[in-house]
């Protein structure tokens, strides 16, 4: 099954199964690595672990500090002394998805058959085969039954994928402004970008890597681009209105405006943390994501067989990304499969990005949600 061991103190370890991966697609990585990051200990039953999931441009570095950027951890509102998911009572699990470009094997890896990095012949991955990847890390790790998975956005769907791939391998699932599905709109967002990262001189027909060259202007527009989605109308005008960079406008086409100044600032710095080639996998892989297809009985069949599982469902009003009738779709497919769960909608005005900022109804919803589940397992 491969070497795997705790990190203590959230350290990092890249975790090699001996196995290949067996992919949706048909096709196999040989040499996989999962890149990962634990904080806390497991109790002698095994029975506090944690899995969370990342988003599209995140990773595994969830709370302390990231090696990159050196910023805290990208969910420092929940993983922490004293929050939701708290070291001190929990052995949380933070991995870099496969396709990911922090550790884990993915298209700017090696590929150990040509010497090279693998670019487009990487395969393509979906969230069936993240989660498969993240299921051989847990079983290697010596936990047979999760305390919970938990995620947000793709993360989210990442933790529904657990309820319908290994049912018997968690107690409840957190889903947080995501979906069961993705929709029309966030396949058309997702295209936009990559066509940009594509039309890049540099993009080099993804071999940019191997010719010494970095599609930056084209990641840069896709991230921007994204980066409006996660926020909200009311959001971008209450920070940037139109309020000007400078004393009068340019008559150019410079960055007269804030928000147009804050849309490049993110584009720049995400270029320096991400690999484009990445992102064209991953965006599919969501855009692949459905866990209804192929069932006659749509999304409660999906669930069937998850009815022991205990769920939170979580939106937020203003999330126009994975809006609110995305999560109530969840909820229903799981109340009609006879399942637990349990559903917040949170009033506020920031947007789908409101999962990684300081909300205190999310911290209080996760936190609840997690001690019961805890009290729960604890009884069974």
């Amino acid at each position: 099954m491969g070497e795997a061991s705790r990190a203590e103190g959230g350290g990092e370890i890249a975790f090699r199964p001996d196995a290949p991966l067996i992919l949706d697609s048909g096709a196999r990585i040989e040499g996989l690595a999962l890149a990962y990051r634990t904080f806390g200990a497991l109790d002698p039953d095994r029975s506090n672990a944690i899995l969370v999931c990342h988003a599209l441009t995140l990773d595994q570095h969830l709370a302390g500090r990231h090696p990159a950027t050196g910023r805290p951890g990208w969910w420092s509102s929940l993983v922490g002394p004293g929050l939701p998911m708290d070291p001190a009572r929990h052995f949380i699990i933070g991995t870099n998805v496969v396709g990911g470009c922090m550790g884990s094997t993915g298209p700017s890896s090696i590929d150990p058959g040509t010497g090279r990095p693998y670019g487009l012949t990487f395969p393509v991955v979906t969230i069936a085969d993240m989660v498969r990847a993240q299921e051989r890390l847990v079983t290697a790790l010596g936990i047979e039954r999760l305390l919970a998975v938990v995620g947000g956005s793709m993360g989210g769907m990442q933790a529904l994928q657990w309820a319908v791939s290994y049912p018997e391998r968690l107690f409840a699932a957190v889903c947080i402004a995501g979906a069961a599905r993705h929709s029309a709109q966030n396949i058309a967002l997702h295209e936009v970008g990559r066509q940009a990262i594509m039309a890049d001189p540099d993009w080099r027909g993804g071999n940019y890597a191997a010719e010494g060259a970095r599609p930056e202007k084209g990641l840069a527009v896709a991230r921007m681009a994204a980066h409006i989605t996660y926020l909200s109308e009311a959001a971008l005008q209450r920070k940037f209105g139109r309020e000007l960079q400078r004393d009068g406008l340019s008559w150019g086409f410079d960055a007269d405006f804030q928000v147009e100044s804050y849309l490049r600032h993110q584009g720049a710095s995400f270029v320096d943390r991400f690999d484009a080639n990445s992102y064209l996998y991953i965006t599919r892989a969501m855009d692949y994501f459905d866990l209804s297809a192929g069932r006659a009985g749509g999304l409660a069949e999906a669930f069937a067989a998850a009815r022991d599982v205990r769920f939170c469902v979580i939106a937020f009003t203003s999330d126009w990304l994975y809006p609110t009738a995305e999560s109530r779709a969840v909820v229903r497919a799981l109340n009609a499969a006879g399942a637990r769960a349990s559903f917040v909608e949170i009033d506020t005005d920031k947007g789908h990005d409101a999962f990684l900022l300081d909300e205190p109804v999310l911290r209080a919803a996760v936190g609840g949600f997690l001690d019961s589940a805890a009290l729960a397992r604890g009884r069974a």
